[in-house]
């Protein structure tokens, strides 16, 4: 039984961001696994208790409006054909249908799948600490610029010496200047 490769890149462009959370819909996730939607759900619902409100969620009616309104279809249907709001299966949610669907296919698409809810948890984390540090550099910075800052009222305030312009006196030569 041969089995699919699919890169992390087309596993990465199926995550969305909703709610504040990393999901996969429910459509895509079957479509990795090989198997229809109505499939995946029915697998789903069979064991609902598995699938807590942080492992899955089911799109708002507005979350579906701008989708559909980013996935450019030529499908002028009002659903797009649906005839619910899609699921959203969070990291810990497909994790999850490893263990419904268990095929070899799943579990393997779903190691895919974890590795790439890993690394992106890494980038987010270096780009937070990275964030940290610009803003901890930006505050040494902005006092270290008030007593500068500072520095430069107080030199201000110091009268400046004003140099003495000679003057020349007629009819005074200097001695060397004679000869």
């Amino acid at each position: 039984m041969s089995i699919e490769i699919v890169s992390e890149k087309m596993i990465e462009d199926m995550i969305l961001l909703v709610r504040g959370e990393k999901v996969i819909v429910d459509r895509d996730i079957a479509r990795l696994y090989g198997v229809p939607t109505k499939v995946l759900n029915q697998a789903v619902k069979r064991n609902i208790k598995r699938f807590p409100p942080d492992f899955m969620l089911q799109m708002t009616d507005n979350e579906l409006k701008n989708w559909r309104a980013q996935i450019v279809t030529s499908n002028s249907s009002d659903k797009m054909g649906l005839r619910r709001a899609p699921y959203l299966f969070t990291e810990q949610g497909i994790a999850m249908l490893s263990s419904v669907l268990n095929s070899e296919k799943a579990v393997q698409i779903n190691i895919g799948i974890m590795r790439v809810f890993v690394r992106l948890r890494h980038l987010i984390d270096t780009h937070h600490e990275i964030a940290q540090k610009i803003s901890q550099l930006e505050r040494k910075y902005d006092h270290h610029d008030f007593q500068i800052q500072k520095l430069f009222d107080r030199v201000r305030e110091i009268p400046l010496l004003q140099e003495e312009k000679s003057k020349k006196v007629k009819g005074f030569i200097k001695e060397q200047e004679k000869e």
